[in-house]
């Protein structure tokens, strides 16, 4: 029941922001079409924005202080261990039963040697690291992107992207924990991980002529990077409100994806 309440109240804090969130856009401004709910994700991101600030910033950067290099690493091999489950998953659904087959010796691997996923010699052996989610695997299916969102205390996302996270909960062991403690202590972790992992690209951000642009089109270019596998045409990748936010520097490009 204690997960119960809580997502009850994560909800309703949910609705408020959306509720309340709407933005109005400068007179004449013509949302582009890859974000026709312009006015309401700059509402939610300004939300999220003021809880980073607030919270995930002060977090991240606490625990990078604090926490030597080498435990973070070990931190983050660990989560990335448990999401093992999942990109197994998105390679068989994908049709990848290599990379599925792959993904499987880098969790015995690295569970049992690495120990408990602590340490990475899955990599040092040449298994390398795949990355799929459901979200990629609907967008292998042909499911199109469909509006741009900005979900609330998540992020940027897309109408694929959005369920496909909910559909990759139950591909991971957490989910399965009875403990709650234990279950949220991870969830928390994940999050504090991803935030310290992108603290260097604060600056960039605080350089760029609109925030919001810069992570929407950066968002959406890498998810069609990684959908395609890094086979995306050129039109594909260029900058998809460049004619609507023509100050907005173009987002660094897509790292390549392990296959």
């Amino acid at each position: 029941m204690g997960r119960v309440h809580y997502a009850r109240a994560v909800l309703g804090i949910v609705l408020a922001a959306i509720l309340g969130g709407c933005v109005t856009l400068p007179p004449g401004h013509k949302p582009p079409p890859q974000d026709p709910w312009e006015s309401m994700n700059r509402g939610i991101y300004k939300f999220n924005d003021k809880l980073d600030r607030a919270v995930a910033k002060p977090v991240a950067r606490t625990y990078v202080k604090v926490v030597p290099a080498p435990a973070r690493t070990g931190v983050s091999n660990f989560l990335a261990n448990l999401h093992t489950t999942t990109v197994m998953v998105n390679d068989a659904l994908q049709g990848k039963f290599v990379a599925a087959a792959n993904d499987l010796a880098r969790l015995l691997v690295n569970t049992t040697v690495g120990v408990g996923g602590l340490l990475d010699p899955a990599t040092q052996m040449g298994l390398a690291k795949n990355d799929e989610d459901f979200g990629q695997t609907l967008g292998r299916w042909g499911v199109p992107p469909g509006p741009f969102v900005e979900i609330p205390f998540l992020g940027p996302s897309d109408t694929r992207d959005g369920p496909g996270r909910a559909v990759d909960i139950f591909t991971g062991p957490t989910h399965y924990i009875n403990n709650n403690w234990v279950a949220y202590g991870l969830y928390g972790a994940e999050l504090v991980d991803a935030r310290a992992a992108i603290l260097p690209l604060d600056e960039t951000l605080q350089k760029v002529f609109d925030p919001y642009a810069f992570i929407r089109d950066a968002y959406l270019q890498r998810r069609a990077y990684l959908v395609s596998d890094g086979k995306v045409t050129e039109e594909v990748l260029e900058d998809p409100g460049a004619d609507d936010a023509t100050d907005t520097p173009a987002p660094p490009a897509p790292p390549n994806k392990p296959h």
